[in-house]
Parts: C-alpha cells; structure tokens; sequence
C-alpha cells in the first residue's frame, strides 16, 4: 500500500468523516453534545443503554491484538449516590465487526449483566465498609456478566461469571480502587483480555463549540467539559486473527467496528443504541431519523438518501464561511462518501491512497457501503502518537480507527475550514478547542482508560 508516498492526498482527505460527522450539530445546540452523548431523542432518556463513544486500535504494548472499547452512561457524577451507575440488566451490549464488507456482522462479543444485591432492607448503602477486594463481603451491591463471542459457526461463552469493576464512591469507601480495577479484568484462554466496570471520561472537548461555535469568538475556548466525569466502559483486548477474515490478518487486516445495545421489549429484544464513528447520529443525522438510526442496522445505510446526502453537502462549512469568513469547500463532496461509508482505498473513490477499507483484503468481496469504525490493524502503534491522527501524518489515528487520546473536536474543525483538501491546517483553526488531551493521562496496559474519579465535579 502506497501510505506514505500519498501522504498529502490521504492527510487533505483523511479527517473528512469527522467533517461529515460534525456538519450539523456545531450551531445546533439543542441535539446534543459530543461525541455521541444524548444524542438522540430515545437514547437521551436512556442513559444506561446510550453508547457514547467506540475506539479501536492495535494494542501499543501488545500489537498482535487489537483493543475494542465501548463507553456507556454520560456524564457520571463521581459522587451520584446513594444509587450509583449499573449496566442495564434488561439490554444485551454487542460490540460487532464487519470483516469482509457487506455491512454484517461476522463476530459479535456480546454482554448480558445481572445483579447481586444484599442490601436487602437493612441499609441503603452501596457498601457498609472499606472495599479491598471485588468479594469483599462489605461491598454489597455488584453485577455480574456473562460474555459471548457470536460468530458464523454458533456462540462460545469466554466468560461465565464476571465481576464489574463497581463505581468508585470515594476514598473511604474504596481506598486502593487500583486494585479493584486489577481484579475485574479477565484472561479468557487463546490470548483475549476482557474488562466491564467504572472509568473515567475519556472524551475531551471544550462543548461550548455548541453555543455557535464559541459564540463567535475562538479566544472563549480551553474548558474540558468532561473533566471530572465517569462513564461505564466495555473493552476487549484479542488477537488480530479472532476478528479478521477467515483468521487471516495478514491477508485480510481491515476490520469495521461498531456498537449496538438489544433492549428487551414485549417484542422481545430491541435495538436502541448504534455507534461507530464519533459524532454521526449525533450530528450528521437529521432530528427526525435520529431514533431510527439507532435502531437501524449498518447494511440499510446506503438507503437512506437523506442521511448520505449530509455527508455529500455539509452545513458548517458554509456557517463557517458566514461566520468567521473561511471559505467553505466546493460540494459535492464525494471523498466524504469514502471517509464515510466505504473506507480508504484507491478503488472506492478519489482519494488516491489505500487505508481502511474492506476491499483492501484480499479475500473479501463486494463492498456495502455503510457506516462504521475501520481500522487497518497491519499499520504498527505509532511511537509518538499525535492527536490529529491522519491529518498529522500518523497514519494509526483517527479516521482509522480511533484511539482514546485522539483529538476527533479539532480533526473536525480543520477539515471542515478546507483542511482535508489542501493538506494544509488552517491558521485561523490551528489551536482548536485548546483541550489537546484528556484531564488523566491513559495507562500504559489494557484497558488503558484511566481510573474512575471520586471526586464531585463541582467541588472546586
């Protein structure tokens, strides 16, 4: 693949799906808030079953597996108790993957959860002492889960009885919460690691992008309005040969990502919730189709020409253009079609460059367009990781993929102000939102995400 010798092709084009997934939202405030947080009517009162972001990347510490990650439940206030956040025992959590691009599952990593509760009508509290240890009989409200694996030939169950990391309720409570975290992540046999619990907020953004865009003024930016808050997370650490086509990773290194949530109705189980890229329900889809986006399927994408025709004729480039005098990029835009729904390759579209589009692999055969996450898992852990991924040359970054320190506010921003044509950052852009990174640095081993916060986000 011609990756570096393109380099300038793939950086002017490389962020467009982040363009094509932020050209409503930025002057409507009243959708939502980045990155798939609350995003649909439904979903906004559901907040257990409200994915609000999906990562994929090779495992820097281990880069013969890949690394999944699915967050759940916005804006957790550290001290929220005495009823703290719980998966929904009444949804499935699917974390799935296209590997040979017809828009379909081909393996599916799926979590029920159930409750363990002794509380009983003795106390209202979540403990009744310091927590040591994931059995600690102080520790009186846990879940529990069970994980499937669901591919072509049937369903294995890697884990039977897991603990969720519980939510972190304070130091007294929980004095040594590193342990807690140690003790719920799983080795399942064959090399797969698999973590459910508490984590801290990784998404980092300045949202008061949503008050037209800074009301108008960029100095009025630097604030990360995630700071302090948890989310739920599911994350899975496998090998590259357990999700690609035929076991191949060699032949076949392209994987698309997303997640969805089953919510059991009289009609039997339901979905709710879908999320692949950041950003898209929230911000490319219309108010109108927004539940049904989360209801519907990758393989219907490419019939719906309401939803592709956001992604041909994007909005803020032109109230960029109104706004602060940037001229907006000619339309249609087709390369965002190819960021979007297909993936990177010289075959899908005009992007001359081949990346992280099924077609790639070699025993894969006619492309579906829709949309997901992509990531080619033959391009190593870049050694010096930079926030802007593709756009800053470092080719395992967002759109391919995308990392927890992967910086998708500022990506969008300079793509839509022209710099995934030219290749070039916008000056008038160049220092984005100013929140360059998340508030706790990431670990270094899976899951990576940082530890949950215990302390209230108005404390200070």
């Amino acid at each position: 693949m011609e990756l570096r010798t393109n380099r300038r092709i793939l950086v002017a084009v490389g962020l467009a799906g982040a363009l094509a997934v932020s050209s409503l939202a930025l002057l409507r405030p009243e959708t939502g808030v980045a990155s798939s947080h609350r995003e649909a009517p439904m979903i906004a009162g559901d907040p257990r079953n409200d994915n609000t972001d999906v990562y994929a990347f090779v495992s820097p510490d281990r880069p013969d597996t890949v690394t999944l990650m699915a967050n759940f439940i916005p804006f957790e206030e550290p001290t929220g108790g005495p009823n703290f956040y719980q998966f929904d025992t009444n949804s499935r959590y699917n974390i799935k993957i296209d590997n040979n691009g017809d828009a379909k599952p081909d393996v599916t990593y799926q979590w029920v959860f159930r409750n363990e509760d002794k509380r009983g009508t003795a106390t209202f509290l979540y403990n009744n002492g310091p927590v040591t240890s994931l059995t600690d009989k102080n520790l009186l409200f846990k879940q529990r889960y069970t994980l499937k694996k669901i591919t072509h030939s049937g369903t294995k169950t890697l884990v039977s009885d897991g603990i969720v990391a519980p939510s972190n309720t304070g130091p007294a409570s929980m004095p040594m919460y590193s342990i807690l975290r140690a003790q719920s992540i799983k080795n399942v046999p064959g090399g797969t690691k698999a973590f459910a619990g508490q984590a801290d907020e990784a998404f980092f953004a300045d949202l008061r992008v949503f008050d037209l865009l800074y009301g108008g003024d960029l100095s009025e930016v630097g604030k990360d309005t995630f700071n302090g808050y948890n989310v739920h997370s599911l994350a899975l650490q496998v090998p590259k040969k357990d999700v690609a086509l035929r076991g191949n990773a060699g032949r076949n290194p392209v994987i698309g990502v997303w997640s969805t949530v089953d919510k059991w109705s009289p009609k039997g189980y339901v979905q709710v919730s879908r999320l692949g890229q950041p950003l898209v329900n929230e911000v490319v889809v219309p108010a109108a189709l927004k539940d049904a986006f989360n209801a519907l399927p990758p393989s219907k994408d490419a019939d719906v020409p309401a939803v592709v025709k956001r992604v041909t004729n994007p909005e803020v480039p032109m109230l960029l253009q109104s706004i602060y005098g940037l001229k907006a990029p000619k339309t249609p835009r087709t390369d965002l079609v190819e960021i979007f729904l297909t993936g990177i390759a010289k075959a899908n579209g005009p992007i001359k460059a081949d990346l992280n589009s099924q077609i790639l692999n070699k025993d894969a055969g006619k492309l579906r367009p829709s949309e997901m996450l992509r990531l080619n898992m033959s391009i190593p852990p870049a050694k010096s990781p930079n926030r802007l991924g593709v756009l800053a040359g470092d080719l395992q970054g967002f759109p391919n993929g995308r990392r927890l320190g992967d910086d998708v506010i500022d990506i969008a921003l300079q793509a839509m102000a022209g710099a995934a044509q030219t290749g070039k950052l916008v000056g008038a852009l160049a220092a984005g939102d100013k929140v360059n990174q998340n508030d706790r640095p990431f670990s270094t081993q899976f899951p990576y995400i940082p530890l949950p916060g215990n302390t209230s986000v108005n404390a200070g």
